[in-house]
């Protein structure tokens, strides 16, 4: 587990539409292939968290592990634009909206995000389908 220490992985709910369409986003527009990516049901998600001393991961929120920390909800969203191609890379700017505001519209989108996009076929390539953590 801790050659992944070093990682940028995010982590999402594997059983919701719409988050499952994030990862396709994700991957259709980073910048390069470095990003990993693991199911918060994935056992892989489970022992990671407890390597972390992490506790028990809430599946309406978004993680992302970079640098060492775990990042969540809106904060994770933004580092993980940072990853991405312009102009989605320039989300980053919102980083200036104080947290609660801006977690405060990431629950509200945690909380309607089934209604959002209810399912999402996920077919990744070869090559992504290296890259998901199980």
């Amino acid at each position: 587990m801790n050659t992944f220490k070093d990682q940028h992985i995010v982590f999402y709910d594997g059983d919701c539409g719409f988050c499952n369409s994030t990862v396709q986003f994700i991957l259709k527009n980073e910048k390069t292939d470095e990003l990993l990516f693991s199911a918060l049901q994935a056992s892989f998600t489970v022992d990671f968290m407890e390597s972390i001393q992490a506790p028990e991961p809430d599946f309406s929120t978004l993680y992302f592990w970079s640098e060492g920390k775990l990042l969540q909800k809106s904060t994770a969203a933004l580092a993980i634009s940072k990853h991405l191609k312009k102009p989605y890379s320039w989300l980053r700017i919102f980083k200036l909206i104080p947290l609660f505001l801006r977690d405060f519209g990431y629950d509200f989108i945690a909380k309607h995000r089934k209604k959002i996009k209810k399912d999402a076929c996920f077919l990744p390539s070869e090559m992504q389908r290296n890259r998901i953590l199980k």
